[in-house]
């Protein structure tokens, strides 16, 4: 890990991919963003511009697209940005086409699979078991990442010289890098807050107030630390930026894809046309099936993600599920 990067690949030309070439194509030689879109690919080549994502963002001339995953086999670095859905698929690419069972990964995706429970990390570790893995999360909004404004990120990995190459790389004067070594705990406060955005969301959209949706958000972080530590995350963990910072953000932020989502539900929307209109992927809406299956097998309190999955997945109306769970037995507030 003493060799610097100098070139990276990218798996997922989405916002989120679009956003980290733009972040890191001044400090690197070459950019390769894989796609399955072959009019993204296009439009990034020709146009120097995503068409789909992130639109107005002008793209240096050292990235480049490709939806051709052996084109990856050569780079020291590869990046994992697509939905958690496809994480699994887009790892067996790689060993389809060859990848040196050297070559770091750095996850940047945040969700936990369907039916496996298993995070993002421990998926890509299970397709390619001798390739060193990180993860990569923090309250960063594409857009913003994009246009090069203030944003800081965690890196963690289990690898102390890979968590701290990659510091050095994503470390710049926009962008500021810290590291741990609490892989399970960064990467559930990445994962399992995008189900309390649409909670937030829905609270915004019923109109509750703001009171209301502060302690809504509140007792989520409660809720996320309790969940997260069941899972071998540590507690002090979630008082970082992977987990009350990157609440913060999705539960408040116009970007926000998942408050999107709820939001239009509180309004009156079903699932179906929330998502729709929203055009993308909101990670909360499958997380709330995989983290809530999650919780139940281990048996932690969760009322809030419970709600969530009733709401998206069960029928009940979300102000019904508002109203239980403000009418939950009173308890202390430690507990």
């Amino acid at each position: 890990m003493n060799t610097p990067f100098t070139s990276v690949a990218i798996l997922g030309a989405g916002s989120l991919g679009t956003a980290l070439a733009k972040l890191l194509s001044p400090k690197l030689d070459s950019i390769l963003l894989v796609s399955i879109e072959a009019d993204v690919v296009a439009g990034i080549n020709r146009d120097h511009r995503n068409p789909k994502y992130l639109t107005d963002i002008e793209l240096p001339a050292n990235i480049r697209a490709t939806m051709d995953h052996r084109e990856v086999v050569g780079f020291p670095l590869v990046l994992v940005a697509v939905p958690s859905s496809a994480v699994r698929a887009e790892a067996g690419k790689l060993v389809a086409a060859g990848l040196p069972a050297t070559t770091p990964l750095l996850s940047c995706a945040k969700g936990i699979e369907r039916d496996t429970g298993k995070r993002l990390s421990q998926v890509i570790g299970e397709v390619l078991p001798e390739n060193p893995v990180g993860v990569l999360t923090g309250p960063n909004h594409a857009e913003e990442i994009a246009l090069g404004m203030v944003s800081c990120a965690v890196v963690a990995s289990h690898h102390t010289e890979l968590a701290d190459a990659l510091q050095d790389l994503f470390t710049l004067p926009y962008f500021r890098v810290y590291t741990s070594d609490d892989v399970a705990g960064v990467e559930l406060g990445g994962a399992v807050k995008n189900v309390y955005a649409i909670a937030a969301g829905m609270g915004h959209g019923l109109k509750v107030g703001d009171n209301a949706v502060a302690a809504l958000v509140t007792r989520a972080l409660a809720e996320m630390t309790r969940l997260g530590v069941a899972l071998g995350g540590r507690p002090e963990t979630f008082s970082g930026l992977s987990g009350v910072g990157d609440l913060m953000v999705t539960c408040f932020s116009e970007h926000s894809r998942n408050h999107r989502v709820g939001h239009a539900i509180g309004c009156g929307k079903t699932l179906e046309e929330a998502v729709a209109a929203l055009g993308m992927v909101a990670e909360g809406v499958p997380n709330a099936l995989s983290i809530h299956d999650v919780a139940r097998k281990l048996g932690v309190r969760t009322p809030i993600i419970d709600g969530i999955h009733a709401i998206l997945y069960e029928g009940k109306p979300a102000a019904v599920a508002m109203r239980e769970v403000l009418a939950r037995d009173p308890r202390p507030e430690i507990s």
